[in-house]
């Protein structure tokens, strides 16, 4: 008998545990979701601990997904991080959380980390007026103007052709090419290809490089950016005409429309005269 009413006891809590189970995962989510990603000033961070370890992340901004960890903070003692871009996250368990992108000072080392793993260095106050020119290759001083550069001529459909080749190739944040991109990297890969050119490394640098033009007068061939405001682009493409871009995005580089809600166009650079 007593067999019996323990058998009946284990068959009625086998049936409440999935009910239980919905319970705790109510707030959970299906996919890590972007939240939002933008570009933030050079700052300079060093690790908080040994642990933590920095990531690569691909997927879309509905599916964002952890690739395999790439550095170990504990290899990295007296390492200064340099963090230049912010992107908030929704994990799956319903938790926001702040990642930076991070390089070191040589540029060998990168990817995103939790931004608890960090710590803002002592001297990051400092000021960068005594940077030589010397360091200006591993500069991330997203405000800074290059004076020096000049237009050059060429042939849209040259540029054209090179831009359309990179198409379904995979976005990777700081990706020069040519088997990944990130958006600047992907405007600066396509302008050396075809047309020997070479322009400035980030997205902000190549909006201060160039000659602004007016949305109405803005050619094909074109560098379209977004963001919100000048002094803060955080996306750029190449303008096709006719609200079109090309383009590296979390979606890998596409050809999509410039006038939908998601982006916020600042304005048009003319980095070549293209006939």
């Amino acid at each position: 008998m007593k067999i019996k009413q323990l058998s009946f006891a284990v068959a009625a809590a086998a049936t409440l545990l999935p009910l239980w189970g919905l319970g705790t995962q109510a707030s959970a989510n299906a996919h890590h979701t972007v939240i939002s990603t933008s570009s933030m000033p050079d700052t300079k961070y060093v690790r908080k601990s040994a642990t933590g370890w920095t990531y690569n992340l691909s997927g879309t901004t509905y599916n964002l997904k952890f690739g395999k960890k790439t550095h170990y903070l504990k290899n990295y003692p007296n390492t200064t991080w340099h963090a230049t871009q912010k992107r908030y996250i929704l994990k799956k368990s319903g938790a926001k959380s702040l990642y930076y992108y991070v390089t070191n000072g040589r540029g060998t080392a990168s990817g995103w980390i939790w931004h608890g793993y960090l710590q803002k260095k002592s001297t990051a106050t400092s000021t960068n007026t005594t940077t030589s020119s010397s360091s200006s290759s591993t500069s991330y001083d997203h405000t800074t103007t290059n004076s020096s550069t000049t237009s050059q001529s060429g042939s849209y459909a040259t540029l054209l052709s090179v831009a359309k080749a990179q198409l379904g190739k995979p976005y990777v944040y700081g990706g020069n090419g040519p088997s990944s991109f990130g958006c600047s990297g992907f405007t600066k890969y396509v302008f050396s290809k075809a047309l020997g050119q070479t322009l400035p490394r980030t997205a902000q640098q190549q909006y201060n490089a160039y000659t602004h033009v007016s949305a109405s007068n803005a050619k094909p061939g074109d560098l379209i950016f977004f963001g919100t405001s000048t002094s803060n682009i955080t996306h750029c493409g190449i303008y096709l005409g006719n609200n079109k871009m090309i383009d590296a995005q979390l979606r890998g580089v596409i050809t999509e429309s410039t006038n939908v809600s998601w982006w916020h166009t600042v304005g048009y650079a003319r980095p070549a005269s293209l006939s």
